[in-house]
């Protein structure tokens, strides 16, 4: 029986008719450069959400006070009348933030079709936000005030945020270009 190769044979060659393969360093070098621009890619989503979320809590604090506002004065009986007038308030605050701010590289430059879907999917996170407090205040009859604030502004803009946030990110101020995000 034939002695079996060293170790180092089997290791280091290989047949003539195997494709090379490349060095390890050039693998290595290319992958930097991948890693960088992953790394500034997240960077730049994170700065993106970090704006969005800024921009949200601005308008969330606008939304809150304009919709007790009204349920303690001119709509002390209508809270979903309540809700869609501060959300109307909250929209314009939304959108001027987003615009300028959280998506001010993409925003494209027909302004009255931008604000044209804006304002449709701020019609979807409304429709949202109402549904949870239709449910909880007319099907569930938690009517008290603090019920109210929990399912609009707590369950309801939970939703409608995170709809709200992949509806700008794909539809409205979406790039012209077709890059990936």
């Amino acid at each position: 029986m034939p002695d079996a190769p060293a170790l180092d044979e089997r290791v280091t060659t290989r047949p003539a008719d195997a494709p090379a393969v490349a060095p390890a360093a050039s693998s290595a070098s290319s992958a930097v450069p991948a890693r960088a621009a992953v790394s500034a890619r997240v960077a730049s989503r994170l700065r993106e959400l970090a704006t969005f979320g800024l921009v949200g809590g601005i308008a969330f604090v606008v939304d809150v006070g304009v919709y007790n506002l009204l349920r303690l004065t001119l709509l002390d009986d209508k809270p979903i009348g309540a809700k869609v007038v501060s959300v109307i308030v909250a929209t314009a605050v939304a959108w001027l933030g987003n615009r300028y701010l959280t998506f001010r590289a993409d925003r494209g430059r027909a302004v009255l079709k931008e604000a044209v879907v804006f304002g449709l999917v701020n019609v979807g996170g409304l429709a949202i936000a109402s549904l949870c407090l239709f449910v909880s205040h007319y099907v569930l009859g938690h009517t008290s005030q603090l019920a109210d604030n929990i399912a609009a502004n707590g369950v309801g803009l939970v939703l409608g945020t995170a709809f709200r946030y992949v509806a700008y990110r794909w539809f409205v101020f979406a790039p012209a270009t077709a890059d990936v995000r």
